[in-house]
């Protein structure tokens, strides 16, 4: 086996699947990287046996076919260290891998590319195409509302639900729900709810741009799987049922306030500063006219600020943790923000103005 190929070509795909290899793991071979050289091109595989990724590159002159694997940090950090502009060749002598660039020669270990782990063949039973643009407002909008290390373990995960021209994403961690769907002309999907894990939506989020180059998705019994032109990713699922959300978003909110949203961020932010480091509490006065926010920490401080809003209804005092308000507040696009509410006790509804397409669902705090 051996191949010449540019720093750069090298660099890119390496880049992308390095960052499904798991670095501390019980198996050796899954801190490495497959490297294989078939059909007039270099393919790199990164697995944990969670997700997997597969990147590839066109060569170019002379090649040998061949497959082995090698440590995947260290061959990033040699090729990434490498002046730009530099060719590298990459030759497997024996039971090392040699690389070699200008004056430069490096030896790194191998293991056998046999023992390396492939997530298994599987059919896709639900297929469909999206831009890059819309899967990741889709992940965005909901994402930072995943548990981490619940015990509920379908919480540590985001839904994707299909059904007709509708692709829905959820995600919540049983104080705050995230919501995001949206319509594509021309789909016909089946109904399908999936849970792709937390360290699946992590690696999408990292690996697509926001741009309109089209992607397909394939799901299947047990994995999920995106093609895009310079990678293919594909996760397991997590084997659970997602919460019914439907039943908690609120239905019956008396009372709307309409605000700016940069001026409600802002004031949350600071008002933030001086809550508790624990709870992060804060308490929302509402009266005509106006919002107070207030909070206040062990310390004896406290900070208070009110704020000029669009309100009509009856007093009402409400607590929320500030950093899910100020989580929403960041993932909504309009500069307008609507918040519904019924009593002390109910959980805030927030919304954009003019767009349903996301929805946030907040629990009360006691303070």
């Amino acid at each position: 086996m051996k191949f010449t190929i540019s720093r750069e070509k090298f660099l890119q795909p390496l880049q992308l699947v390095v960052g499904a290899v798991e670095r501390r793991h019980t198996l050796p071979i899954l801190s490495n990287v497959l490297i294989k050289v078939s059909e007039d091109a270099l393919w790199l595989t990164g697995t944990d046996l969670e997700v997997e990724l597969i990147s590839s590159v066109a060569l170019e002159g002379e090649f040998s076919e061949g497959e082995t694997t090698v440590p995947a940090k260290k061959l990033l950090d040699i090729i990434r260290g490498l002046n730009e502009g530099n060719d590298v060749v990459f030759q497997l002598d024996g039971s090392k891998a040699i690389i070699r660039s200008g004056r430069g020669r490096y030896s790194l270990s191998t293991l056998s590319a046999n023992d390396y782990p492939n997530l298994e063949d599987w059919e896709g039973e639900v297929e469909f195409e999206v831009t890059r643009s819309d899967l990741k407002q889709l992940i965005d909008s909901t994402s930072f509302s995943m548990a981490q290390q619940d015990v509920r373990y379908y919480l540590n995960g985001m839904s994707l639900e299909t059904e007709g021209n509708v692709v829905r994403t959820v995600a919540t961690d049983g104080h705050r729900l995230a919501l995001c769907k949206l319509e594509f002309e021309g789909l016909s999907l089946s109904s399908r709810q999936v849970i792709i894990p937390r360290k699946g939506v992590l690696e999408i989020t990292r690996l697509i741009e926001d741009d309109d180059k089209g992607l397909k998705i394939q799901i299947g019994s047990n994995h999920i799987r995106i093609f895009s032109t310079d990678f293919i990713f594909t996760s397991k699922l997590v084997d659970g049922r997602f919460p019914d959300y439907r039943r908690v978003v609120p239905k019956e909110c008396d009372k709307v306030v309409k605000s700016n949203k940069e001026v409600l961020k802002q004031t949350f932010s600071r008002a933030a500063i001086l809550s508790n480091e624990k709870f992060k509490g804060v308490r929302l006065n509402l009266a005509s006219g106006e919002l107070k926010i207030t909070a206040n920490n062990p310390e004896q401080e406290e900070a208070e600020e009110i704020v000029d809003v669009d309100y009509n209804g009856e007093d009402l005092e409400i607590g929320f943790n500030v950093a899910y308000l100020i989580d929403v507040l960041n993932a909504l696009k309009s500069d307008e923000v609507h918040i519904s509410l019924s009593d002390s006790n109910s959980s805030a509804l927030i919304e954009s103005e003019g767009d349903s397409a996301s929805q946030y669902v907040i629990m009360p705090m006691r303070l």
